[in-house]
This record gives C-alpha cells, sequence and structure tokens, in this order.
C-alpha cells in the first residue's frame, strides 16, 4: 500500500508544500480525477497506517514478515551469499525495519561479513531506525544513507562490492507495470553483474482475500483514504465536505489490479482557496487514490522482459499470499 518512490532530490517544507499544490491541482482538473497515494502519509496518515498494517484483514504485512521470520536461512541461501565475501545490504524505504531485523540477526549469527545501508527520504526515519538497531543489535554495522534512491546507489556504484538490494512490501505494486520496468531497469544500471534485487511482491488472489484489505470492517482503511480530502482543506484552505464522499475498493482479480476511489455521493462543488479555483463533482464521480498491482510469475517476467535482471529463485508465505523474489542483475 505504502509508497516509497523517490524519484526527486530532498525536498524542502516549501518545496513539498508546492509539489503537493501542483500535484492536487492537476489530478483534480484531468478528466477522470486522481490524487497521488503519496499525499496518504501526513503525520495523521502515518498513524493510521500503523493501525492498518495490524488489522486482521490487512494480510500483506504480517505475510511478508512470515517469510523473513520463518525462512531467513532459505533467503540466505536463495541470495547465494558466501559468508567469507564481504556485501552491501542495502534496503530502499526501510522504515522501521521489523521484517529486516530477521534476517539481519541470521546473517549475523552465521558470521557473515557485511553492512546494513538503510535508505530513505526521511532523515528522522533513519535516526530512528539506527538508535534502534544500535540498541538491539549493537554488532550489526548499520550506515544510514538519507536521499534519493538512484543518488544513493550511484554514490555506491564505484566500490566493487557484492550489493543486494531489499524491496519490501509491494511497494512496486503502486507503480504502472511501464514505471516498474523503469524502476528496476534505473535500479540495475547502479548494480554490477551478479548483484542481486530482493523484491516483495502481493501475489494474485481471489477477491474475498484481497478487497478486504483495502476495506476492513473497522473503517480504518477508509478514514486512510478520506484524510487525504482532510489534508488539502488543512493544506490548500479547501472545503470539501469530507462526508460527502465514500472509500470504495475495487479489484478486478483477472488483472491482479487493485484500486482505490473516493467517490462523490451527491453533486458538488468544491472550492480550493490555494489555488484560487473551484472544481466540480457529479453524484458518482470518483477520484482514483490509489492502484495496488498483484503479481505472479508471467506478469513479473514481462515487466523484466527489457531490464538486465531475471528471476533466480521466489520464496513464498504458508498461504502462498505473498512472494519475494531474488532478481540477479545480469
Amino acid at each position: 500500500m505504502k509508497e516509497t518512490i523517490v524519484l526527486e532530490k530532498k525536498e524542502t517544507a516549501t518545496s513539498t508544500f508546492e509539489q503537493f499544490k501542483k500535484e492536487v491541482n492537476e489530478g483534480l482538473s484531468e478528466p477522470i480525477k486522481s490524487l497521488p497515494s503519496k499525499f496518504f502519509y501526513d503525520e495523521k496518515g502515518d498513524a493510521l497506517f500503523v493501525q492498518i498494517m495490524h488489522l486482521p484483514e490487512y494480510y500483506v504485512t504480517r505475510s511478508e514478515h512470515e517469510i523473513f521470520k520463518n525462512k531467513s536461512n532459505t533467503i540466505i541461501d536463495a541470495l547465494q551469499l558466501n559468508p567469507d565475501t564481504y556485501f552491501e545490504l542495502i534496503e530502499l524505504g526501510a522504515g522501521d525495519g521489523t521484517k529486516t531485523k530477521e534476517l539481519l540477526q541470521a546473517l549475523s549469527q552465521q558470521q557473515y561479513q557485511f553492512d546494513y545501508l538503510p535508505v530513505d527520504i526521511s532523515q528522522n526515519a533513519l535516526d530512528m531506525l539506527e538508535a534502534d538497531l544500535n540498541k538491539e543489535m549493537p554488532h550489526i554495522s548499520v550506515k544510514t544513507k538519507q536521499g534519493d534512491y538512484f543518488e544513493v546507489l550511484e554514490s555506491l556504484k564505484e566500490n566493487e562490492h557484492p550489493k543486494v538490494i531489499l524491496f519490501l512490501g509491494s511497494n512496486i505494486g503502486n507503480m504502472s507495470d511501464q514505471i516498474a520496468a523503469s524502476f528496476i531497469s534505473n535500479l540495475s544500471a547502479n548494480l554490477g553483474y551478479g548483484d542481486k534485487l530482493f523484491l516483495g511482491v502481493d501475489l494474485i488472489k481471489s477477491t474475498e482475500i484481497v478487497l478486504p484489505a483495502y476495506n476492513d470492517s473497522q473503517g480504518v482503511t477508509a478514514a486512510f483514504n478520506l484524510n487525504l480530502l482532510d489534508r488539502i482543506n488543512r493544506e490548500l484552505d479547501a472545503d470539501f465536505e469530507v462526508e460527502n464522499f465514500k472509500h470504495q475498493p475495487e479489484y478486478d482479480e483477472k488483472e491482479g489490479i487493485a484500486t482505490s476511489f473516493l467517490v462523490s455521493i451527491k453533486e458538488q462543488v468544491v472550492f480550493v482557496k490555494k489555488l484560487n479555483k473551484t472544481f466540480r463533482f457529479a453524484k458518482g464521480e470518483k477520484i482514483l487514490t490509489e492502484i495496488s498491482r498483484k503479481y505472479n510469475d508471467r506478469i513479473l517476467n514481462k515487466i523484466l522482459k527489457k531490464t538486465a535482471f531475471v528471476i533466480k529463485d521466489k520464496i513464498t508465505d504458508s498461504q502462498k499470499y505473498f512472494a519475494n523474489y531474488v532478481l540477479e542483475r545480469l
């Protein structure tokens, strides 16, 4: 669910606001309205997403954590790591590192020689993770890297150490297949022959399992999506009447694509003061807020076709809801 893709340079508060204003204006001005999911994550959105990750319906985090908790040795074997060869373990969008800690512990216990390099746009998030790891695993070498993913990778490109990239949580699923292929190609351009990408993806499964993950019985996911309108009200002085919109997830099981919409339940007009612009909504009109792509081998192979990566291995949780693929750079 959470989009952690960072394709721009470090943003100041001013540039973040300007980007928010620009993209809200663009998205609501299109014939088919949309708002980028990256803007879910203000302070309130972050707190709501933490709640979502612990909901019984939201299997994504739980399923991937199971892989790391129960199959760390399988992961190490699949990555074909050599205990005597130093490597860099680089995580893009590390978050709180909950899942990765399982792997770090296993690598350390087996005396692998490595540095852990978590990468994030948020220095605060990195500082918290580093402090946490220093307390829990003081023997692990942690070197945080703040900034754009590709700039950080480019800065590491010159050294010839083997690299393993972690890109977890099915964050790749927030991208269209075309953008995902471009993203993976950009990763490969900063890696060497034999380097690995450990990619976490949500697998295609039945509507009965997927849809509740985006429409929980407690209404937390609905509040998470509707908070985006509250944010526009707060930051752009808009007059969205949030109660006049409803959260509506949809899932195309055949294509494996889940989408989230905010739907206008009546004909209405919204004025956004800081854009000095009025937006009209018909009854039933949708605002697309998120795409969550689900995968299988065929879909992933199609995305990888024009990249320098090939699938070397695949590890799933016990219910086969989620998979971590080992991709090797050719």
